[in-house]
């Protein structure tokens, strides 16, 4: 596989993030996350192994991809936010239903 060809899969598995991610779909979600981690870890992989130039029209075609990235993972910010900031009240709201619990079991327990 061509190293442009890793540029490509990674902004594939990206969009298949913010689609789930636009269906509200977690568990999809971070299924297409592990997977661009694991192309993202092998693109690494190879450019740490050889520092092979791209040719001038597979670099530009890298900087498209690189933004179409970019603009997937500020989509993808902008719609786990509110999600992520629901689980963090529903969290904090058992940990003090827990301690008030636990309080009220240490008074009369």
């Amino acid at each position: 596989m061509k190293t442009i060809d890793l540029y490509q899969s990674i902004a594939e598995a990206s969009r298949q993030m913010v689609d789930a991610a636009r269906a509200a779909d977690w568990d999809a979600l971070v299924g297409a996350e592990k997977e661009c981690a694991s192309r993202v870890a092998i693109l690494r992989q190879r450019q740490a192994g050889s520092a092979a130039a791209l040719d001038a029209g597979d670099e530009q075609h890298r900087m498209r991809l690189l933004r179409e990235i970019l603009a997937h993972d500020a989509e993808i910010r902008e719609l786990t936010t509110p999600w992520l900031r629901r689980l963090e009240q529903l969290i904090a709201g058992a940990s003090y239903e827990r301690r008030v619990g636990d309080a009220y079991r240490a008074d009369f327990g």
